[in-house]
């Protein structure tokens, strides 16, 4: 029986990633901390252990402690990360300093796995190029410009630079699912009767349904080339307008006012939503980061890799992956 680990596993994307897991028939390693939510690792099946990554010491000791008692993970899947925060050296810390912390523990220890996959984003890219809307391709080079894509990119370059490290990079699009909160303030406020978005110029959005990610995934793991980046999202991009229209019919909305913002304003909302939640000290969905990331208008990408290396097909367009999401809130009493 393969065995994996999956970090981040107390998150939305995790939870996920662990079902595919055991649901392939994996020894199923959750890496989580005393304080994360199990809500959603309830399976009998799930191994939990707990890694603190601000202690080398202490990592390795556990590492080699796993190690001496059931062996090393065939794969390790590092879903950890931190998308907003209220102080800007959080994305350092974590995304960047966290993985570095890992893997130098895994090759202390002599665990270094058959494949490692990062998850990353598709903020490593940037803006792109202005008034372009052609899809980013694996032959662009990064230029983030938030301190999360900075902080992404530099994980993803520590990989690159160990020599014969089995690394594997999934560059991810808007993931959206149940549990998950971002998209369901949006679908939430279409509920209400508001759709708002962003700036006057067309802006193409791309999305990935969680279940179709967890399956890649896998699929990656199990018959993918190593040390290579992937875009992973849903072949088809979407306008704002479309978007709204998909979440309108299923949610059985026959009036919505659309309500576009233009760019100064978001930017000045943004700012003083950075500030609230730095007095509150309560990580706020809005701040300067988030805007450089609304304000962006392209989000297509090339994932013909991804689908000739290990076949990787998303089932859900965009409507069957809502449909689902939203029975799901509304079964969980969200919406």
């Amino acid at each position: 029986m393969k065995s994996i680990l999956i970090t981040g596993a107390g998150g939305f994307i995790g939870g996920f990633l662990v079902e595919e897991a055991l649901k392939r028939g994996y020894d199923t390693w959750a890496a989580v901390r005393s304080t994360t939510s199990r809500e959603f690792l309830q399976d009998k099946r799930i191994h939990f252990i707990e890694l603190d990554y601000n202690d080398q010491d202490k990592l390795e000791d556990t590492l080699r402690d796993h190690m001496g008692e059931w062996g090393r993970w065939d794969y390790i899947v590092h879903n950890l990360g931190v998308t907003k925060s209220t102080n800007y050296l959080d994305f350092e810390r974590v995304n960047h300093g966290y993985l570095r912390a890992l893997v130098d523990a895994l090759q202390v220890t002599n665990m270094t796995p058959d494949v490692f996959l990062m998850m990353s984003s598709l903020s490593v890219m940037g803006p792109g190029v202005k008034g372009s809307y052609e899809p980013f391709k694996s032959t662009d080079v990064p230029l983030p410009n938030t301190y999360y894509g900075v902080s992404k990119l530099k994980a993803e370059t520590y990989l690159q630079s160990i020599d014969g490290f089995p690394y594997t990079i999934f560059r991810c699009t808007g993931v959206y699912g149940p549990h998950e909160r971002d998209y369901y303030l949006m679908i939430k406020s279409i509920k209400r009767g508001f759709d708002f978005s962003v700036g006057f110029d067309k802006q193409m959005l791309t999305f990935i349904y969680v279940k179709d990610l967890a399956v890649g995934v896998m699929d990656a793991l199990e018959r993918g080339p190593l040390r290579k980046a992937y875009f992973i999202s849903e072949e088809k991009a979407y306008t704002q307008q479309e978007f709204r229209k998909i979440v309108c019919e299923e949610l059985g909305k026959k009036f919505v006012i659309p309500v576009t913002c233009p760019l100064w304003l978001v930017k000045v909302v943004c700012n003083v939503a950075e500030w609230v939640g730095k007095v509150t000290l309560r990580a706020s969905t809005l701040n300067r980061d988030k805007f450089k990331i609304l304000k962006q208008r392209n989000w297509q990408c090339d994932t013909s890799d991804a689908r000739r290396d290990f076949n990787f097909n998303p089932k859900y367009s965009l409507r069957e992956g809502i449909h689902e999401a939203v029975q799901w809130y509304r079964e969980a009493g969200w919406l």
